[in-house]
């Protein structure tokens, strides 16, 4: 049984940072272009006094295949992966005002963005940025990035971070399946990670390795951290909820299919500080280890920044996995895997349906005959006068659990 969690208060805002970004840059943009002027005559102006003889472009020394493999940067062409890597080159040696080939400030923007999204070690930078686009024989933009930490202070919170991810990794071996290894990052942060609205550095990996408190943005971005890491593949989503509040979660790659993850909504945790029943049974929530397409739009809605690729397959979820996931309504087939949990003393039992037409097939069934029989024997096999058990049943979810208790 993994272990009870603490509650917590607060509620999910984690992409304000990301809103602000915009409004920054467009307000950037509109100011290099004059605001209250007549755009010819700045531009004008822009390119007489305000362009240097020779542009200082940053200088790239990072190669195509040490980023080739990131996902947002495989949506770009042959020009903006340029301008990718002297964004990214800049932001590694947290240079001040770095110098890209790019002639709109706004796609300027929303390539620093993919980076941070594409690198989760870079924590040092809160996501800020403004950007002035400059128009003239040869167009250029500045970014001006807002670093959170100085070189000095940055170089000392890695070599924390590694070490605290050095420790992680100690406990997998890298020959292990990419299943094994997804289910162990997963495990790893919902087990010595709180979700904390308040967390310092929650927007970045730092919070997760070193504070052990966070929000979504940690825990995607430490689970990219780790996977990538252990070679495989996962990157960073951002979106909605049905609630309309801002989230992020991972898009993984597991034996040769990809898949949805949110490991912030595993967590006992975020569940309790979102207003979810709690019970002195509460575990980790399965429901989003590995999910296809179908599942997560119940109630994710991802941005529409790129395209993300078709996640059709269900059969590495670890209800699927572990014999908890239903295609058809065998209430034979149910009961005999309560009695197999109850016969091992174990919990909880799971029973998720793989869409509403056959949960609501099952749902009475389960509730009034087949639940009932699996009390009996428990009854019976523990020698019990009476029997105590609770269940929580998420039609949102498709899925039924029961907490059985033996004493």
């Amino acid at each position: 049984m993994k272990k009870r969690r603490r509650r917590k208060s607060g509620c999910l805002n984690t992409l304000a940072i990301v809103s602000g970004l915009l409004c920054l840059a467009a307000a950037s943009f509109s100011i290099a272009y004059g605001i209250g002027f007549k755009p010819s005559v700045v531009k004008e102006i822009e390119r007489e006094f305000t362009s240097p003889e020779e542009i200082p472009f940053q200088e790239v020394v990072i190669q195509e295949n040490e980023v080739s493999q990131k996902y947002y940067y495989q949506q770009l062409n042959e020009e903006e992966r340029l301008t990718y890597r002297e964004i990214l080159e800049g932001l590694k040696d947290n240079t001040k005002d770095i110098y890209i080939h790019a002639s709109e400030a706004e796609r300027a923007n929303e390539i620093f963005q993919f980076i941070l999204k594409d690198c989760p070690d870079i924590f040092w930078c809160d996501g800020t940025i403004s950007a002035t686009s400059y128009e003239g024989d040869e167009p250029y933009t500045v970014l001006r990035p807002t670093y959170a930490y100085t070189e000095t202070q940055k170089e000392q919170m890695k070599e924390q971070i590694e070490a605290q991810a050095f420790q992680c990794l100690s406990g997998i071996s890298s020959d292990e399946s990419d299943y094994n290894k997804i289910l162990y990052v997963y495990e790893y942060i919902v087990d010595t990670v709180d979700y904390d609205l308040e967390a310092p550095d929650n927007q970045n990996i730092y919070s997760v390795f070193l504070h052990r408190r966070s929000v979504c943005a940690g825990y995607s971005k430490a689970a990219q951290y780790l996977l990538e890491r252990l070679g495989v593949f996962c990157t960073y989503v951002t979106g909605t909820t049905s609630g309309g509040q801002n989230h992020a979660w991972n898009l993984v790659k597991c034996e040769g299919d990809y898949y949805y993850m949110d490991v912030t909504w595993g967590d006992p945790v975020f569940q309790a500080s979102e207003g979810d029943e709690t019970n002195q049974f509460q575990l980790i929530s399965y429901d989003y280890m590995l999910c296809d397409d179908t599942e997560l739009m119940k109630n994710h809605t991802p941005d529409r920044d790129v395209v993300l690729p078709a996640c059709t397959a269900m059969n590495r979820n670890y209800y699927m996995m572990n014999n908890m996931y239903y295609t058809s309504y065998d209430p034979e087939l149910v009961l005999l895997r309560m009695n197999g949990v109850i016969s091992d003393g174990g919990n909880p039992t799971v029973i998720k349906f793989a869409s509403d037409a056959l949960y609501e097939e099952a749902r009475d069934d389960v509730f009034e005959n087949i639940m009932k029989s699996a009390a009996q024997n428990l009854a019976d096999w523990y020698g019990l006068t009476e029997v105590r058990y609770q269940y929580m049943d998420e039609p949102d979810l498709n899925k039924i659990t029961v907490y059985w208790q033996y004493d």
